[in-house]
């Protein structure tokens, strides 16, 4: 369907370095006209595959499904990647138009009769077809796509689930794009140095960067709705009036009645999926996602969750005595605020440890962080990063690196680090390209976005290098995957295991001589001193209590939202008004997210009844790098060969209980997780 004299650049041949988006030549417009090309390009492919009066096979019918539309693939995903990455108004209003369409199509091909009959019946007498473990995966896995998408269902069913698919989808559209909006519309400016009073020069720079992308005078100080510039100020701003404010206007995003309020938005997302797990036979929708996860029920979650959810209420109780101590030498308020919980902290930090993050960040530049996790990766799986410039990106901040290993391309590796008012808060990996088998063999294209605070010189917190790292691991699991079948390439495991490759990861950041190598001062080029590193060290466990209860906490009301029976009608701001009655949410501690702007459950399905996963994977992490720290090297080659092989570069080739025993030798253990935060003694 590609025409080499096609005006649209999308429907033409690329031909850019590596096959990379032609970015410097699309626009807004082209993206609509694409879709209407590829959308019916690719349902030919599958009623092409249909038709067939060949017996159904593994070749003609499963891997030629896996290959069908690449032309669609690659629209879609540089269009989503610049939806969350740099988008406009143009094309948020593609987004919304959008948002319906795709999911019918999606509706189209999983409930493409003739295709899901071949499939089915593959499926059926797969035990006699000879195939390979890959292939019988890929076989398994296809099917249960299809059924999980309503395959079998009847005719007034099918029609019924397709257009729950589509509200949820506009739905979802709607939330993300009002939690940007949301952000974008608020700027807390600074005026006088009674406002900026407590804040390092870091914050300071971050706040005269923001300032500069709102458009005021040189000199002016905003603080934005951002973490990277958020958080810093809710640590160090000795202003608490000022802190409150940032405080609730982050507590408040898509909570504000009117056009943007997504509190009826979430409602309705949420009775939607009731309705999708009661066509497909479940008692609610808890149990038809966690019916393919590693959990494999709610009991499992809450039974993992519980275990830290008192534990940490415990220690927060016993941390609140400190600062409230602290407050009253201050003369502050007690009992204290949520908006005093981290200001106080990082008070008691400096006191107990002698450790200031104004004094470590010096120490962590971005462009060193960069170089140590590339490093980390060299040293591990035998990779080699190569910067480029002067290839078309969408954006400034984006960068370039291919990625070789044993002298060989195996993928490009694209960085965007700053946050700006047209990029979605938060953290994420993403791909333009999936690595396959596919025509010879594709080359990965993946990205990681992070939203720090841009400056001359940008300096991380040591919070903002775990992120760096944890991203970079997903960026990893992509570029090192080696199957041959898309649809198992990569991230594309099941979600309470996705999170193992990140996490793992972070755990580099924090080994000794990784840091002596690579945190130098940014002024002097000094290494860090053996004492500061002392210092961070001691001070790992301080505070974890409340990141505990700030993650918890939102795990367990999602978990129990989307365990609610079907057809039960929810008010979002009274259900978790409840639900954090009855868990006993401290209030002076929160919660990291709140329902009206928690995009993991209601920007798309991928974390819905799925925000435990990144504890789940953190059992993973800290008993998978204990094998490290068994052999008694960080960088053991035995291990890391194990990692890569059955985590890494495997995909979804296996089950991931399987592939977690063939790298740990057995099953993992929940407390080292436990240890590393602090909630029982190591």
């Amino acid at each position: 369907m590609r025409d080499e004299l096609h005006p649209n650049p999308l429907l033409q041949t690329w031909g850019t370095p590596y096959g990379l988006p032609p970015f410097d030549r699309v626009a807004a417009e082209h993206f609509l006209p694409a879709f209407d090309v590829a959308m019916p390009a690719h349902l030919a492919e599958l009623d092409a595959i249909a038709a067939q009066t060949e017996p159904p096979s593994f070749a003609n019918t499963v891997a030629a499904f896996d290959g069908t539309g690449r032309l669609l693939k690659q629209v879609e995903l540089l269009f989503s990647n610049l939806c969350s990455s740099e988008t406009s108004p143009a094309l948020q209003a593609i987004e919304r138009d959008m948002a319906p369409r795709q999911a019918a199509h999606d509706s189209a091909i999983y409930m493409h009769a003739g295709l899901f009959a071949r499939i089915d019946a593959l499926y059926r007498d797969r035990a006699g077809l000879g195939l390979d473990a890959e292939q019988l995966r890929l076989l398994e896995r296809v099917h249960l796509d299809f059924v999980r998408a309503g395959a079998k269902l009847d005719a007034a069913a099918k029609t019924r689930y397709a257009a729950v698919m589509s509200e949820l989808a506009e739905l979802c559209t709607q939330f993300s794009q009002h939690v940007l909006a949301d952000e974008a519309a608020f700027a807390l400016e600074l005026q006088s140095e009674a406002d900026l009073a407590g804040l390092p020069e870091f914050v300071r720079a971050a706040a005269r960067n923001a300032a500069s992308q709102c458009g005021l005078p040189e000199g002016s100080h905003v603080i934005t709705l951002s973490p990277s510039i958020a958080e810093p100020f809710l640590t160090f701003s000795a202003r608490r009036d000022l802190r409150e404010t940032i405080w609730r206007e982050r507590v408040a995003r898509g909570a504000h009645a009117g056009e943007r309020d997504n509190r009826p938005v979430a409602a309705r997302i949420v009775a939607l999926r009731q309705q999708q797990a009661a066509i497909h036979g479940y008692a609610n929708y808890a149990n038809y996602e966690l019916a393919d996860r590693m959990a494999g029920t709610p009991a499992a979650v809450l039974g993992l969750l519980e275990q830290a959810w008192q534990p940490a209420l415990d220690k927060a109780a016993e941390d609140r005595l400190v600062l409230e101590a602290k407050a009253r030498a201050l003369g502050l308020p007690t009992p204290i605020a949520a908006w005093d919980w981290r200001y106080l902290a990082e008070l008691v930090r400096q006191e107990q440890y002698q450790l200031d993050d104004a004094e470590l960040k010096p120490y962590f530049t971005l462009e060193n962080m960069l170089a140590a996790m590339f490093d980390c990766a060299g040293r591990l799986f035998g990779l080699e990063f190569v910067e480029q410039h002067g290839i078309p990106l969408y954006h400034p901040d984006a960068r370039l690196w291919e990625v070789r290993r044993q002298g060989q391309l195996i993928g490009v590796f694209i960085g965007d680090n700053f946050a700006r008012p047209s990029k979605r808060s938060g953290a994420w990996m993403s791909i333009f390209r999936s690595q396959s088998g596919l025509a010879g063999g594709t080359l990965p294209i993946v990205i990681n976005n992070n939203n720090f605070a841009k400056a001359d010189t940008t300096l991380l917190s040591f919070d903002d290098v775990r992120t760096l790292f944890h991203e970079f691991g997903h960026g990893l699991h992509g570029l090192l995957s080696q199957v041959r079948y898309e649809r198992l390439a990569g991230t594309q495991v099941l979600r309470d295991f996705v999170e193992l490759p990140s996490q793992i990861f972070e755990n580099w950041a924090e080994e000794e001589q990784v840091l002596q190598k690579h945190a130098r001062h940014y002024q002097s080029g000094e290494a860090i001193p053996a004492a500061l590193l002392a210092k961070l060290r001691a001070a790992r466990q301080f505070d974890q209590a409340w990141a505990t209860i700030q993650y918890v906490g939102p795990a367990l009301i999602d978990m129990a939202l989307h365990a609610l029976p079907n057809g039960t009608p929810v008010d979002i701001a009274a259900f978790e008004a409840e639900q954090c009655a009855r868990l006993g949410v401290p209030s002076d501690i929160g919660q990291r997210h709140y329902l009206s702007h928690f995009g993991h459950l209601f920007a798309g399905p991928w974390y819905a009844a799925g925000y435990y996963v990144y504890m789940w994977a953190e059992v993973l992490d800290a008993d998978g790098y204990e094998a490290f720290v068994e052999a008694g090297d960080p960088f053991d080659a035995a291990t890391a060969e194990r990692l890569f092989t059955h985590i890494y570069s495997a995909g979804n080739k296996q089950d991931p209980v399987e592939a977690y025993r063939a790298f740990r030798g057995r099953d993992p253990e929940v407390a080292p997780m436990l240890k590393k935060r602090g909630l029982i003694a190591a």
